[in-house]
């Protein structure tokens, strides 16, 4: 999808909360390309899951910032977002597993954090601000898709706290008419992402010839959709969303974990002895499905094929141990996950 180009961006200066993450630094790089982008600040607390490493080559650009912070922090937030006329907000504890032992942190940064934003942008009549979400807020949908109007049924902190701060920042739109998009996506895959997520942390365990973990029998179902598919159907919300409105992104490819796993392990040269199966954990959805007519209608169509994309994915892991290895190396054990005899990390799915 071409990154596209529209006057209401002319000259734009654009704040990108959490822009040295997984998705924030895949958005970065691709609005780096936009002509009528003049400047991109990227504000990242450097926590576990942000690395200055993920922005790479985007630093060769004159048009490029960075600023050490957290957005919690509303001296440096007023002071940024002053010199700015756009706000696309990633910066989240984004971590399922985390959630259950670490809530009271989601609900401060992804709550607290994002109302700390959202004054800003009310004070300093910020042109857009978009607000990036997940499907998780919907919960559990064991058939059917889950529309931008549908009720948000949480079942996790994680997803609770998101919720939150989608409403939130809505509530901002509302109450200010600060410009306020909300983007809400399905599971995202590609390079750079952490390896506690399922797709890079199974892909680098068998990569060193160990064993992953299934939660029940593999049945949970989710939408899995190519990071820079998802980073496209952000721009389009940035440049042409309706502000006030929810837009979901989703359109990749469903699968259970055990059909994930299966076409892992055919990337890697694998066997299913390579795989163990654990209980079941804590409150895990069956499944999550949204319809995405909306973006579509800003002319959104997810273009990257899944197999061949997840083969590109597990090569850049295979081929940079150096980025991930140490991340493996200082992962928390996941133990509320799973039942109390168990002791395996397990990934979110």
């Amino acid at each position: 999808m071409p990154t596209h180009q529209n006057d209401d961006l002319a000259g734009a200066r654009v704040l990108v909360t959490g822009g040295a993450g997984f998705i924030g630094s895949h958005f970065v790089k691709r609005i780096l390309r936009s002509a009528d982008i003049a400047r991109v600040t990227v504000l990242d607390a450097l926590t576990y899951a942000g690395h200055i490493e993920n922005l790479g080559e985007a630093f060769l650009s004159p048009k490029l910032a960075f600023a050490h912070g957290n957005i919690l922090d509303a001296d440096l937030v007023d002071e940024l977002v002053r010199d700015h006329t756009a706000i696309v907000h990633f910066a989240a504890e984004s971590h399922v597993d985390r959630s259950f032992f670490a809530a009271g942190a989601f609900v401060s940064t992804n709550v607290l954090g994002t109302q700390t934003l959202a004054d800003a942008a009310m004070r300093h009549g910020i042109d857009k601000f978009v607000h990036v979400s997940t499907d998780e807020v919907y919960g559990p949908l064991p058939e059917g898709s889950a529309s931008e109007d549908a009720p948000l049924r949480p079942t996790v902190p994680y997803a609770a706290s998101k919720a939150a701060s989608d409403l939130v920042a809505l509530s901002y739109f509302h109450t200010y008419n600060v410009p306020v998009c909300v983007t809400r996506s399905s599971n995202n895959y590609g390079p750079y992402q952490h390896p506690e997520k399922i797709i890079p942390l199974f892909a680098t365990r068998l990569l060193r010839g160990e064993q992953v973990t299934l939660h029940g029998q593999g049945q949970h179902v989710r939408n899995w959709l190519h990071v820079e598919d998802n980073c496209a159907g952000i721009e389009l919300v940035l440049r042409g969303g309706v502000p006030g409105e929810v837009y979901n992104i989703a359109g990749g490819t469903d699968f259970t974990s055990k059909e994930l796993t299966e076409r892992l392990l055919g990337v890697v040269g694998a066997d299913w002895d390579s795989v163990a199966y654990v209980p079941d954990r804590l409150s895990n959805d069956i499944r999550y499905s949204m319809t995405w007519d909306k973006l579509a209608a800003l002319g959104f169509r997810p273009e990257r094929d899944f197999d061949e994309a997840l083969a590109e994915t597990v090569d850049w892991y295979r081929r940079n141990p150096d980025r991930w290895a140490p991340l493996m190396r200082s992962s928390v054990t996941m133990r509320p996950r799973v039942a109390p005899h168990t002791a395996q990390e397990v990934p979110h799915v």
